[in-house]
């Protein structure tokens, strides 16, 4: 695909496309682009990101053990079928998390942070 030329006709279609959204104001702000060229954001620092899965871990362990509390205290359906969801959802993220942490440990390429 490297070596993809555009026909004359297709390449006047390709640069009124990019004048006129080089005039769209609104749409360069929502883009983080300057009239001098594209900026780019930075890249997010290493590990920046590590500690949301691990605190919805914990808020989501709250909440299922909140659940598991009012289940058995009051033995309703509805509560009880709460905790199951809200337990299963909490063994999801923590097998998320398991194997994220395996694969960086084994140096997967494939695993961002």
């Amino acid at each position: 695909m490297d070596d993809v030329r555009l026909s004359p006709r297709e390449r006047r279609i390709l640069a009124e496309i990019e004048e006129q959204l080089g005039r769209d104001e609104p749409l360069a702000r929502w883009l983080g682009t300057t009239r001098s060229g594209l900026r780019l954001p930075d890249p997010p620092a290493p590990g920046t990101y590590r500690l949301r899965p691990a605190l919805a871990l914990a808020a989501l362990g709250a909440a299922t053990l909140a659940l598991l509390v009012l289940a058995v205290t009051t033995e309703a359906p509805a509560l009880i079928w709460a905790f199951a969801a809200a337990w299963v959802l909490t063994l999801v993220v923590l097998l998320r998390l398991v194997v994220r942490w395996s694969r960086r440990r084994a140096g997967d390429p494939r695993t961002p942070g």
